[in-house]
């Protein structure tokens, strides 16, 4: 048995474990976000027709058990990443911080200018969290049917 989780590629048959963590992991905000998150419709279908289609994922996992996960494409010259998912029970191990790190290394490996990411607005401590990893406001925007911004664009340029 390993204390470290191990970080590696995912795979098309990865992707049921990946829509339980997903769903794990974005229940606390069930109810509160308006609208509510995209995460609550991920299916494992889905998730594996975008691996076929060329996304990418990176899981987190420690003897065998997903822990956490991140979904990455190539968006205008960047990597975008979202879905960034630790179970409730893995938080406070960092592993958000070595998925985001994976994402960036992943990025830099392609030769991509830098990346990318969208967080709620209500979603402060996300924020703070992207910031202090050098991500930078560049938009937002509203999502279909609201008149107010309610997502926030942020990049971090690698070059």
């Amino acid at each position: 048995m390993s204390d470290t989780p191990v970080l590696r590629a995912a795979t098309v048959s990865d992707a049921a474990a990946i829509a339980t963590v997903v769903a794990l992991s974005f229940a606390q905000y069930r109810g509160k976000l308006v609208p509510e998150s995209g995460a609550f419709r991920e299916t494992a279908d889905g998730i594996a027709a975008e691996l076929d289609k060329g996304a990418g994922a990176i899981v987190a996992e420690r003897d065998g058990e997903m822990l956490g996960c991140v979904l990455v494409k190539e968006m205008e010259g960047d990597l975008y990443f979202g879905r960034l998912a630790v179970l409730p029970s893995a938080r406070g191990l960092g592993l958000a911080r070595r998925l985001i790190d994976a994402v960036e290394a992943q990025a830099r490996c392609r030769r991509l200018a830098g990346v990318r990411l969208g967080v709620r607005v209500v979603l402060t401590d996300n924020q703070r969290l992207f910031q202090s990893l050098g991500y930078r406001e560049t938009s937002r925007e509203a999502h279909p049917g609201f008149d107010h911004p309610t997502s926030i664009n942020m990049r971090k340029p690698l070059r």
